[in-house]
């Protein structure tokens, strides 16, 4: 009998959870998406996660920031929000920031909401079931 136990696909990312001093996520959703995350993206081969995420950070948003103002906080694992199938292995960082971001690249939108708003919306699995519960 042939092997019909489905493949999944790991993909490996980064993310920051990026909040302001007055404790407010910043969450992004992906053009032509539904879902809100937290920035961030895949690692290109050759790259650090560290370096993935400072390079994600300036092309989604325009933030210019350095590896040592991001704190690790794990990796987590998740159904990917956009790609039926896929899990995502993400590196999570934090950030907090008090600087103005401008969604850019792939980003439709980038928000600054507060845990009881960001409730009522579509959020992506790893925000939803690792991130709004545990961060």
């Amino acid at each position: 009998m042939p092997d019909v136990t489905p493949t999944v696909s790991v993909m490996k990312i980064v993310a920051a959870v990026v909040s302001d001093p007055d404790g407010r996520l910043l969450l992004v959703r992906k053009q032509d998406t539904a879902f809100f995350m937290q920035p961030g993206g895949k690692i290109d081969p050759g790259e650090t996660a560290l370096a993935a995420l400072c390079r994600e950070l300036q092309e989604e948003l325009g933030l210019q920031v350095t590896e040592d103002r991001l704190l690790s906080l794990g990796v987590q694992t998740a159904p990917a929000a956009n790609e039926p199938g896929v899990t995502i292995e993400a590196q999570l960082y934090g950030l907090v920031i008090d600087e103005p971001v401008e969604a850019a690249a792939e980003i439709a939108e980038a928000i600054w909401v507060s845990r009881e708003q960001a409730w009522e919306l579509p959020l992506a699995p790893l925000t939803k079931d690792y991130v709004m519960l545990n961060v």
